[in-house]
Formats: structure tokens, C-alpha cells, sequence
């Protein structure tokens, strides 16, 4: 049987390791795919030919992407470009050119995925996009085909490699979050321009594809409620260990009888939890079936060969489908296009957590009653306190506390009032709760 011609395009990272992968480990996958693989016209701007071994099993290698994707002798395209533009004409072009697409693209498909899926639905091409969600982790394969016969009721997931090594450090070190991040970038774990990992957009853009596997929902990232992590102090991480939790930046997507929450944040986790225990750069997630429980998917969320992988993974399943029926191949979205819901996505203030709270008060007598009064009118109730000691000279004391389940909005209400308190200084410091409960 003839190979299947691949086109690839850009060779940088995950570019190189997928050369790499598809050409040293050829024989074994034509064995699961059943016919040989092969790169047949690869597109780069810019490579590094000693960082790439099996360059030179590469037909042909080009400047021009779009060249690639115009090609007839390719079967299927590899986008490795990232970002939104020019990734999103070239996959529209090798949709439209009848091409199968394979990408680890999340920000492309958290914000274009409809529009993408609905091309390939039209011309009969698949689009796959195991890469775009925690690495090497089979996540997308397990939500669309291993959990296929379960109610999802959530998801939480550790889905950001440099958001977790920074609070790794945090707590395990004692840092603060700027020395955190310093480390992050000279390791290479962050960018120089860290703001997408910090502050929960990269996370935002793969709880946004979970979301939607997981409940049958259109892609809607723009409803994804997103928080970073550059306002947790370390004296908060020092706080929460003291009360049985780890801070995590978490994302959390839960189906309730009022809608789907999607939501990314810095979380309380119980330490005990396993998901808690997830240290460094490494990602986790955590799904809850009606009928299986809860089950821990874990490993390296990024990297040259653990990404390749998935995407290697995607073109044989791709390879192994390229004679069926389009009508019966799994679904982009896990769901029947025509069986998608319309169940709201919820916005942030309808949603019920508990929450950590750090108030810096006055300290004399009464200021307590004052912050719990106002809790309390706004039917908040208290699971935990604990008063500081002040430091000598100090006029203000840190008071944390953990509630228990209220809604947002009336939280948002009650910090509000407590911080127009003349006896309290600064803003609240806000973190939420999950405990995650199998």
C-alpha cells in the first residue's frame, strides 16, 4: 500500500519533534497505522538542522507554507505554526483543498474551532487536535472515546506547565512570585513575555476545548471566566499549607442545573488530593463520569517529543480513517454535530464555591464581628479563622478565613463592603476552594 505524504508546517519545537518521532520510530508506526507514513513537503521560515534528526528523510522543504497545503500529493497537514493567523487560512486552505489536518494549535481552536470543524464537516476531512490540550497526555482521546458512555458531571485539571512550576517553587521554597517567574523564563519554562501562562489565557484556551468535549457545547472562549496567578503571595501559600491545602491554578469546568461553569483561577486543593501532589512543570486532569468516577490523567504537558507524540498519534488515527465513511468517524467535539446543546455557559458571579479570604484589619477589638456581620447578612458562613500575631510597630494584622459553598455574586457584594471598612487596609485577598471530591 502507498504511504500517506504529509506536509508540515513550521519546524521549530514541536516541529522538529514530530520529524524526529515520525522518522525514527517509522516502522512502528506503520504497524498501527497499517501503510507507511512519510513528510513529503514540509514548510519553515526558520529551523535549526542540528537540533532535528531525520531531516533528510524530508521530500522536500520550503519557505512557502501555503505551497504545502496546495500540494495534491499530500494527504495531510500538519499545522505547527501556532497562533492565529497565518494557522487559521493555511488549515482553512488544506480543508478546502480536501487535505485531513492535524494541529496543537488551542488558541486556533478554542477561538475558530466551529468555524474549522464546520469546513471539515462540509468537505468530509478530518481535523485533529490531541496536541492542543496537555502535551503528551491522551486527554482529547479519552474524552471523545474512552468516556464516551458517561455523563461528564466536571472536570479540573492542571493544565499550564509554567503557572504550576512557579507555585511549586512558591511552596516548596518559599519564593515570591516575581523570583518564581525569573526561574521559570532562564529555565525556558516561561516566555520572555509570560502574560498568556501567568495570567490563565493558554489554560483558558484548553478548559474551553474540554468544555466542550465534555458536555456536547459549542467552543466558547470568550465565556471562560480567567484569572491569573501574579497576585498570590507567598504568605497566602504558607496560609493555605497551614489549613490542609496546596494553591493550584486551576481549570475547572462542572455541569449544574443552571448551566456549564468554565472557569480558570488559582485554587485551593486539599493536599491530600492526588491532583494536589502534581509538582513542577508537569500537567494533570482530573474527570468525573457518572458511571466510571473519577479518573487522573497525568504526564508532561509540553516538550518537543511528549507534544510530537500526540500529534504523531493524530496523523495513524487519521491514517487508520482515511477509507471510512465521514459519517461515522468520532466527532470533532466528542458529540453529533446536529446533537450539540445550547445549555448556557455560566457567568462567574452565578457560580457556588468556597473561598479563601485574607483581610489585613486594624487590630482591636470589634473589627472581627465587623467583617463576620457583614458575611453573615450576605448568608456566608465560616468553616475556618486564624488571627496573626502582629509584628512590633504593626497596626494592621492579617485575618484568614475559609467559607464555606456560597455564590460569587453575593461574595463579590460581601468584599465590597468589607473593604470600605475604615479598620481594613488594601483589597481582599480572594482565592477559591475546590475540593474535589470523587
Amino acid at each position: 500500500m502507498q504511504p500517506v505524504n504529509v506536509g508540515l508546517l513550521g519546524m521549530g519545537t514541536v516541529g522538529g519533534g514530530t520529524v524526529s518521532v515520525l522518522t525514527g520510530n517509522a516502522r512502528e508506526i506503520a504497524r498501527r497505522a497499517g501503510r507507511g507514513i512519510r513528510i513529503a513537503h514540509a514548510a519553515a521560515r526558520a529551523y535549526d538542522p542540528q537540533s532535528i534528526s531525520g531531516l533528510d528523510r524530508i521530500g522536500r522543504i520550503t519557505d512557502d507554507a501555503f505551497a504545502v497545503v496546495e500540494n495534491p500529493e499530500i494527504d495531510i497537514v500538519i499545522e505547527l505554526i501556532g497562533g492565529y493567523s497565518p494557522a487559521k487560512e493555511l488549515v482553512l486552505e488544506a480543508i478546502g483543498h480536501g487535505k485531513h489536518v492535524v494541529t496543537a494549535n488551542k488558541a486556533l481552536i478554542a477561538l475558530h474551532g466551529n468555524e474549522i470543524f464546520a469546513a471539515a464537516r462540509e468537505r468530509g476531512v478530518m481535523v485533529a487536535f490531541e496536541a492542543a490540550v496537555a502535551g503528551g497526555i491522551p486527554i482529547i482521546k479519552a474524552l471523545r472515546e474512552g468516556l464516551a458512555a458517561n455523563h461528564i458531571e466536571w472536570i479540573a485539571g492542571i493544565i499550564n506547565g509554567t503557572g504550576n512550576y512557579i507555585l511549586t517553587e512558591m511552596r516548596d521554597k518559599g519564593r515570591d512570585f516575581a523570583d518564581a517567574l525569573a526561574e521559570a523564563q532562564s529555565f525556558g519554562y516561561a516566555e520572555a513575555d509570560p502574560t498568556f501562562d501567568v495570567d490563565g489565557i493558554d489554560a483558558a484556551h484548553k478548559l474551553t476545548i474540554l468544555g466542550s468535549l465534555a458536555f456536547g457545547i459549542p467552543l466558547q472562549f470568550d465565556k471562560t471566566y480567567t484569572e491569573g496567578i501574579s497576585k498570590i503571595e507567598a504568605q497566602d501559600v504558607v496560609h493555605a499549607e497551614k489549613f490542609g491545602y496546596y494553591i493550584k491554578h486551576l481549570g475547572v469546568t462542572r455541569r449544574s442545573d443552571a448551566g456549564i461553569e468554565m472557569r480558570v483561577h488559582p485554587t485551593l486543593i486539599p493536599r491530600r488530593r492526588l491532583i494536589a501532589n502534581v509538582d513542577g512543570v508537569m500537567n494533570a486532569v482530573l474527570v468525573k463520569g457518572d458511571a466510571v468516577g473519577p479518573t487522573l490523567y497525568y504526564g508532561a504537558g509540553a516538550g518537543a517529543m511528549p507534544t510530537a507524540s500526540a500529534v504523531v498519534a493524530d496523523v495513524v488515527d487519521v491514517t487508520r480513517a482515511l477509507t471510512t465513511d465521514p459519517n461515522n468517524r468520532v466527532p470533532h467535539l466528542a458529540f453529533q454535530p446536529d446533537e450539540l446543546s445550547d445549555i448556557p455557559v455560566l457567568s462567574m458571579e452565578e457560580v457556588e464555591t468556597a473561598y479563601y479570604l485574607r483581610v489585613t484589619a486594624l487590630d482591636q477589638p470589634g473589627v472581627m464581628a465587623n467583617i463576620a456581620g457583614i458575611l453573615g447578612s450576605e448568608g456566608i458562613s465560616i468553616e475556618a479563622i486564624q488571627q496573626k500575631e502582629p509584628e512590633e510597630g504593626d497596626t494592621h494584622v492579617p485575618l484568614i478565613m475559609l467559607t464555606h459553598l456560597v455564590r460569587e455574586g453575593h461574595m463579590n457584594q460581601a468584599i465590597s463592603r468589607i473593604e470600605a471598612l475604615e479598620s481594613v487596609k488594601g483589597e481582599v485577598v480572594r482565592i477559591r476552594v475546590e475540593h474535589l471530591a470523587g
